[in-house]
């Protein structure tokens, strides 16, 4: 089968790192074959647009309604926003009909490839499928109501051309249903660990890098994720933690990720007298990410009880977890069934006395990730699942 993903954001983001790169790499190990059509997030720097990468092509075709450069992301004012959105939609609709396919799966439910997703499907008379990976329209930063808006409606609409949707979490699944689209059609795959990618990271000692951070004798909890408070409460970890190095002189907290509130995190810490107890790494290349788990005892996914959290599927979780690293987070979401077999601690979502209590009790005793835990959500067992979606019947048909 040929498969042709359409993606509103580069294969370096969580959404792509973390699920749409593996499971196309997956599908193609499967026997299909996979094109990945996406934005780039700086898209004028790219040095190369199109490639084919362990058997999946890449064509990047413009730019995403975001721009990140090293640490810092700039959104665009909303005549260069709109002009931006304009140009992404022809682009990725282009290269949708240009491209020999079988399916359409619409990666995100978004303006730009949600409009290319469904002309390409309309055109040409192809399958369109639909993956929910987050709430859209709850978890983003949007420069007004208006972009809120839009975003809602085609988050609620684009599931009416789906032959079949996947999403992520439970929460999601019964969004949709509520909104009327058959149980049925929704197919349940959670974020997964690309095992190449831990594995290559297993062999390298970390005693370097914990060397040139300062962490040396130090007992490290780590935070890896955007720094954007809209949908991350790493403001609530920084709480927590003047409570945690009060009882603990020698616990450091490692900030690894960028993001538009990186400098008001910063000043956040100063404001805290955390400035020798929080290292801010800023964002690393993907394939580093690993090293910087070994150097944790715990890893830590703050949040407080809204739907952005209840929607998202903490890929920091099972990141962590491949590495054996246990993880605190809130009870909120997938996360209570994510750590009822262990893995970690719960605590109440949004509590920084309860979030502070549970990192002084990790980092004096961490217990270990069960092997089971650590193994259950590789990418090769995951797009077993995923792959059954397309299989579906074919008098599944979507809605319109």
């Amino acid at each position: 089968m040929k498969i042709t993903f359409l993606l509103t954001q580069s294969l370096e983001s969580p959404s792509g790192l973390g699920r749409y790169w593996p499971v196309a790499k997956e599908l193609h190990r499967q026997g299909h074959e996979v094109t990945i059509l996406a934005l780039h997030h700086d898209f004028g720097a790219l040095a190369e647009r199109r490639f084919t990468r362990e058997g999946v092509r890449v064509w990047y075709v413009g730019q995403m309604h975001v721009r990140k450069v090293g640490s810092e992301k700039f959104y665009f004012k909303p005549l260069p926003l709109l002009w931006v959105v304009a140009r992404a939609t022809l682009a990725l609709l282009w290269a949708a009909l240009r491209v020999p396919t079988d399916i359409y799966h619409v990666g995100k439910p978004q303006p730009m490839n949600g409009v290319a997703g469904v002309m390409a499907h309309w055109l040409r008379r192809k399958p369109l499928y639909l993956d929910c990976d987050d709430y859209e329209a709850g978890s983003n930063t949007f420069g007004g109501m208006w972009q809120r808006r839009v975003v809602a409606f085609f988050e609620d609409w684009l599931p009416r051309f789906a032959r079949g949707i996947t999403v992520n979490t439970h929460f999601t699944e019964r969004r949709l249903a509520a909104l009327g689209y058959p149980v049925e059609r929704i197919a349940y795959v959670p974020n997964g660990v690309d095992r190449e990618r831990f594995a290559e990271a297993a062999l390298e000692s970390p005693q370097t890098l914990r060397r040139s951070l300062g962490l040396e004798g130090k007992r490290v909890a780590l935070y890896l994720g955007s720094m954007s408070l809209a949908n991350h409460a790493v403001d609530l970890l920084l709480e927590a933690f003047v409570r945690v190095r009060a009882r603990d002189p020698q616990a450091v907290l490692l900030l690894v990720g960028g993001g538009e509130d990186l400098a008001v995190l910063q000043a956040q810490a100063r404001a805290l007298g955390l400035d020798d107890a929080v290292r801010f790494v800023g964002r690393v290349p993907p394939e580093q990410a690993p090293r910087y788990y070994r150097l944790a005892a715990v890893s830590i996914d703050p949040v407080r009880a809204d739907d952005a959290a209840a929607a998202r599927f903490p890929l920091k979780i099972v990141e962590s977890w491949a590495v054996g690293v246990p993880v605190i987070t809130g009870d909120v979401g997938e996360r209570v069934a994510l750590l009822a077999e262990g893995g970690g601690m719960l605590v109440p979502a949004g509590d920084a006395d309860a979030l502070a209590e549970a990192i002084v009790r990790s980092l004096s005793a961490q217990v270990p990730v069960a092997q089971d835990l650590r193994g259950r959500y590789y990418w090769e067992q995951l797009a077993v699942t995923w792959a059954a979606v397309y299989a579906s019947p074919a008098d599944k048909e979507c809605i319109v």
